[in-house]
């Protein structure tokens, strides 16, 4: 037997700790702090299963989701008995809350990758009036609108998607195409990278300029931030806007 035999294969063998194991599915629990006497649903506890790491960014719950939970509660009207769609879902939170508020109906749509679109329907399994779809912004609509029996949509929610700056006319398109006439469409976000800020602005001077929505901006807060680790840009990076769009 040869030296190289004797090792029976363990020289090229890595120790079971050689490599950092890989991050795991986690879950995080929401509590809905004003639920209004006319939501469907007075739950007041959504648990969310994000997965383990994800390039898409959907192992996270950001400020921006938390916020577009919060004001589709505060805001009943804008939801019960209308058709929602939410674009780049994520753990699909908005897309749960205008769920229990009393929406007609909802579709919840992220990035067609598989772990992802597990997840959202993890997250929404025992809601009647969701269905998830994976979608890519600018493809065809063929089976989004299939689900809402080939209608257009009374509310589209467009949560932390305006940072990716290469994206925004297929955002815009999107949105435009689905969303019917006296609709609106909810954007909110945080400048994740605040030397950006003027290009995640941008989205909706390009929204009025080249698609005519009419641009309401709703109001700038501040949280705190998701990332501490930057003392310059905390200010900035604490800020949420949020924005309608309408036709």
């Amino acid at each position: 037997m040869s030296d190289v035999e004797s090792f029976n294969g363990a020289l090229f063998e890595e120790p079971e700790d050689f490599r950092p194991p890989q991050p795991q599915e986690h879950f995080v629990t929401y509590t809905r702090d004003h639920i209004s006497p006319e939501s469907e649903s007075q739950q007041s506890e959504i648990k969310l299963r994000l997965v383990g790491k994800s390039p898409l960014w959907g192992h996270l719950l950001w400020n921006a989701g938390k916020y577009t939970a919060q004001h589709i509660d505060s805001h009943p009207e804008q939801i019960v008995g209308k058709t929602v769609l939410e674009l780049g879902a994520a753990s699909a939170l908005p897309s749960i809350v205008a769920s229990l508020v009393g929406a007609k109906r909802v579709i919840t749509t992220d990035y067609p990758d598989a772990d992802l679109l597990y997840n959202i329907r993890y997250n929404c399994q025992g809601l009647k009036n969701v269905d998830v779809e994976g979608y890519i912004w600018g493809n065809s609509y063929d089976e989004i609108l299939k689900l809402n029996k080939g209608e257009k949509f009374d509310f589209i929610i467009l949560s932390d998607l305006v940072f990716n700056h290469t994206e925004h006319h297929k955002l815009l398109q999107t949105t435009k195409d689905l969303l019917k006439e006296y609709g609106k469409a909810l954007v909110v976000f945080s400048p994740h990278r605040p030397k950006l800020l003027k290009d995640d602005l941008q989205f909706f001077d390009t929204a009025k300029d080249d698609y005519d929505f009419k641009v309401t901006k709703i109001e700038m807060v501040n949280w705190k931030p998701m990332f501490e680790e930057d003392d310059e840009t905390i200010e900035i990076r604490s800020r949420i806007y949020a924005y309608y769009l309408e036709l």
